[in-house]
């Protein structure tokens, strides 16, 4: 387990692919917060809640990148 734990971080944090992936990220997550989350964050409505649901409008489109990137890389490497 600790071997694939590893394994992901390298993934996850390499630095050939986090660049690209936190500038997606920081679009796309903006995009989805001000459509989910627009109103409420303007008439100071955010509980836990969707603070949460914020914080996963970013991280999601970083790892949907990391996997394309690494998926695109494993191919090319074939």
């Amino acid at each position: 387990m600790s071997k694939f734990l590893k394994k992901m971080g390298g993934i996850l944090f390499n630095p050939r692919f986090a660049p690209t992936a936190v500038k997606v990220a920081l679009f796309v997550g903006t995009v989805l917060f001000v459509i989910n989350h627009g109103k409420a964050f303007l008439n100071g409505q955010m509980n836990q809640d969707r603070w949460i649901s914020a914080g996963l409008s970013y991280c999601l489109p970083y790892l949907v990148n990391i996997h394309g990137q690494f998926a695109s890389n494993a191919r090319n490497k074939s």
